[in-house]
């Protein structure tokens, strides 16, 4: 499998786009922002997922299979049930593969944004409280976001099990590359958030 760096222009027949990286790395910002961009149609499959009280919806992989069935889509690349479908559908996916500190750092940032403004996320569902944030177990962020850190590191051959050795694969490591990426095919966008200027 081929991997791309940063200065890979997305191609006119590129219209189905799966974005990957661990917990923090910023797959929905960047989802939002190419489908803006390309005007391609974009769900968050976390608001897919999760249904009132955190529970899983029963519907969560009828959903993804009709979404990636689409002409056109830009979905995340997670949730075990589903990545098969997603990889084995899409004709290209980036690859956020962003050093450590920049994901966690992203994500404590989101984290505490979202639990001190008790920000409403899918379906009712609220950040839970800050004490969660000391408490060693998957239902915190933080530590789930430890815990993974290493969970792409290979990704390829993730992608060669899955028997998607077709797609394009765009690696992008640092905040630098996004903002290539994003000049080379016109991604500066407001959707969601933007992509951030801070040198790495």
């Amino acid at each position: 499998m081929e991997i791309f760096g940063p200065d890979f222009q997305l191609r006119q027949t590129d219209n189905r786009i799966a974005v990957a990286g661990t917990t923090g790395a910023g797959k929905s910002t960047l989802c939002a922002q190419l489908a803006q961009g390309l005007g391609y149609p974009y769900t968050e499959l976390d608001s897919l997922y999760h249904g009132p009280g955190w529970e899983p919806r029963a519907e969560f992989i009828d959903e993804v299979e009709a979404l990636t069935a689409e002409n056109r889509w830009v979905s995340e690349w997670q949730y075990r049930a589903v990545r098969p479908v997603i990889a084995q559908r899409a004709q290209v996916m980036i690859w956020l593969d962003l050093p450590f500190r920049v994901r966690f750092g992203q994500l404590l940032k989101r984290t505490i944004k979202r639990g001190f403004g008790r920000t409403e996320l899918w379906n009712g569902n609220r950040e839970p409280g800050i004490r969660s944030w000391f408490l060693p177990n998957d239902n915190n962020i933080l530590w789930w976001g430890w815990t993974t850190r290493h969970k792409l590191d290979k990704l390829p051959a993730l992608l060669h099990k899955l028997e998607a050795d077709d797609l394009t694969l765009i690696r992008l490591r640092s905040r630098k590359d996004l903002r290539t990426f994003a000049d080379v095919n016109g991604l500066h966008t407001t959707a969601h958030s933007t992509i951030r200027g801070d040198r790495v």
